[in-house]
């Protein structure tokens, strides 16, 4: 472990990036910083380098994306159907199942060193959910967790219409995390009708801007979001353009 702890995390807004390219992107930003962390490992701590850490914002192109537990056939569409419906198809490495990203859609990935803050998986997870659920209350709407999923939802504890407005799925190798959050703020919900959502099929989906009645400001809600994800980590937070 580096005795050198750093609480700095470079944010960076992608725009609307092929996921593919997006992937490829948090791939060499994960490797670099595990390598670095086995290199720390014969290191005395004078010489330790510093671990940094990387936050992402996104906006995809409409894929769908299956983690490393899921069943294909959650996916409803076949090859033909994918190129009618202009998207396109990843098996990844994160945990989960099933998802969709497409416009509308903010797309957070977390590239931390873990040793830089605590190591607890439960506890990350925990804490991108509750940057959502506090973003969520800024505008008015009750939200949080159901026993046993992971992910945002509302109408969560009486559960009459209980409905996921935000994903999570991660991977975590040596305390380094990649892949993150789908928080639906403008998002096309005809999508997820050919997907049975994170192998969920009796819940609903929903986006913000159904909720509230109105479009979203995307970029409102970013900043919103990142200043929760700020306060509950605990970041010193560089936007780097």
């Amino acid at each position: 472990m580096n005795e050198n702890i750093n609480k700095t995390v470079e944010f960076r807004d992608l725009g609307r990036m092929d996921y593919q390219e997006a992937w490829d992107y948090q791939e060499k930003i994960f490797a670099e910083i595990v390598a670095q962390k086995i290199k720390n490992r014969n290191l005395p701590p004078e010489e330790q380098v510093i671990t940094p850490n990387y936050l992402l914002f996104v906006e995809h192109p409409h894929v769908y994306t299956l983690g490393k537990s899921g069943k294909p056939e959650n996916l409803l569409l076949d090859d033909s159907g994918l190129v009618q419906h202009h998207a396109s198809y990843y098996k990844i490495n994160r945990g989960g199942d099933i998802t969709y990203h497409g416009p509308g859609q903010l797309v957070g990935y977390p590239i931390l060193d873990l040793d830089n803050f605590f190591t607890d998986i439960h506890k990350y997870l925990r804490l991108l959910e509750e940057a959502i659920i506090l973003t969520l209350a800024d505008y008015g709407i009750s939200a949080g967790r159901i026993e046993g999923l992971t992910g945002v939802w509302l109408d969560h504890v009486e559960q009459k219409n209980p409905r996921k407005i935000c994903a999570m799925g991660v991977k975590s190798s040596r305390w380094v995390t990649m892949h993150g959050f789908a928080f639906n703020l403008n998002a096309d919900l005809s999508y997820f009708g050919h997907i049975i959502p994170c192998g969920i099929d009796d819940k609903a989906v929903t986006s913000l801007h159904l909720e509230l009645g109105k479009s979203v400001d995307e970029t409102e809600a970013k900043n919103k979001v990142k200043k929760h994800l700020v306060d509950l980590f605990k970041m010193n937070l560089i936007e780097v353009k």
